[in-house]
């Protein structure tokens, strides 16, 4: 068979997987089931697997749950069918995974990431979303899929299925990086920090139905990313009697509210796009008690590095002082973090060449802005700084609800067209160094 025919025989595996993954989806670092099945598959097909900290560095994790958190689900996770032997060796928040081809064979050293993390929200319940309808949606209440990545990890499976079957064409070295924690960028730089991008020549990421959502297109290049910065944010004020003694307490609430107003008056800059949101805030016990507690969560983005520096030091500079207007303290702390990034063009035409053997691609676009923040950036930086060339692909599909939305699904035909093309990529690198 070609490879078209090999990817058509995996479209029932590859449907089943998404759908395994979607109905039991898992937030960042607490993904130990879909972790388990991960490395359980790699190492069935012969990969050298690596999980725990040989896979992401423990320190450079950012926003790790807390440790009853993490142990909760984990017990989960095995009760749900994952291997118990996988997940004690993920215990703590572990989850990443590595899955790596060694050839023995001079050749260039290639990485491929696909993302494992859920959204937390809850899934919709309506009979005509079709996950309902046909069975897969979300069992866990307050998680579910909402931005594809049940789909990108299900590929990236495909892709190691497809890389196994052509062992011997390949050369050099393949890594296959399965990422916790993307949302809220907060995963990538453990894995870097971990070293698995040291010496790579070619990498390669992408996203389904972002910016394309039209079946058969692919967008080869994808620039626009957003730097962010994540912070979760509690004020500390003292509580009192809101009728007879309000004099005595020290309000939290209005820290946080008027902090929350004057962040969104932040001046934007000359530079570029800039961007901040609040999109948590929790205050007080009862009406009648002045509050001494207030936590928000709130994020920055700029088109540069240097502009969400500008809107990060502008908001803890708002932040700090609205809780000395109120006499309370505050505490800040970056749950996640990313910079921008620009995709190597060099890699379109390779992009290209390999999209044009595929009979289900009918438009290729050569480069399109993200126009949101991914931590991708910080593997795409690290390759280029060492002279490797990096690009961020983009896989269209039609969706019945915008990502990070509780009707979020796309048409799985997408699978068969991302685990094809990035299958090609990967052998079309091989041919041109092999």
């Amino acid at each position: 068979m070609n490879l078209s025919q090999q990817v058509q025989a995996l479209k029932e595996q590859l449907v089943q997987l998404r759908r395994d993954f979607h109905e039991f989806p898992e937030s960042g670092w607490v993904e130990y089931r879909t972790a388990a099945i991960v490395a359980e598959q790699l190492h069935q097909l012969g990969y050298h697997v690596y999980v725990g900290e040989e896979a992401g560095k423990s320190e450079s994790r950012m926003g790790v749950p807390p440790a009853a958190v993490l142990q909760l689900h984990e017990t989960r996770a095995v009760s749900e069918g994952a291997d118990p032997a996988w997940i004690e060796r993920m215990k703590g928040g572990h989850t990443a995974v590595v899955g790596v081809i060694r050839t023995g064979k001079p050749g260039p050293v290639l990485a491929l990431r696909f993302d494992m993390d859920a959204n937390d929200l809850t899934e919709s319940a309506k009979p005509e979303h079709r996950p309902v309808t046909e069975g897969f949606s979300s069992q866990h209440k307050g998680t579910m899929h909402a931005c594809g990545h049940d789909g990108h990890t299900a590929i990236g499976l495909g892709v190691a299925r497809l890389l196994n079957n052509h062992r011997d064409a390949l050369c050099g070295e393949i890594r296959l990086l399965f990422q916790p924690a993307e949302e809220g960028s907060r995963g990538a730089k453990a894995m870097v920090d971990a070293g698995w991008l040291e010496g790579v020549d070619y990498f390669f990421g992408g996203h389904i139905a972002f910016q394309s959502k039209r079946l058969g297109e692919i967008v080869a290049s994808t620039n626009g990313f957003l730097a962010t910065t994540k912070l979760n944010v509690e004020y500390t004020g003292k509580a009192s009697h809101a009728g007879a003694a309000p004099e005595e307490g020290r309000n939290a609430l209005l820290a946080a509210a008027t902090a929350c107003l004057h962040l969104n008056g932040i001046s934007r800059h000359s530079g570029g796009a800039t961007r901040i949101n609040v999109g948590r805030l929790e205050a007080g016990t009862g009406r009648n008690i002045v509050a001494n507690r207030a936590t928000m969560q709130l994020e920055t983005r700029g088109g540069t590095t240097e502009l969400n520096e500008y809107m990060k030091q502008e908001a803890i500079r708002i932040l700090e002082h609205a809780a000395m207007m109120y006499n309370v303290s505050c505490e800040w702390e970056i749950v996640g973090e990313a910079p921008g990034a620009q995709s190597s063009p060099e890699l379109i035409p390779l992009i290209r060449q390999a999209a044009e053997h595929m009979g289900n691609v009918d438009a290729i676009v050569p480069s399109r802005d993200l126009g949101g923040s991914e931590d991708v950036v910080y593997m795409i930086n690290r390759v280029q700084e060492q002279g490797g060339q990096a690009s961020y692909l983009l896989f269209g599909t039609p969706i019945d609800d915008g990502h990070h939305q509780e009707c979020f699904d796309f048409d799985e035909e997408v699978l068969l067209i991302g685990t094809e093309l990035l299958a090609r990529i990967v052998l079309l690198c091989q041919e041109e160094n092999g």
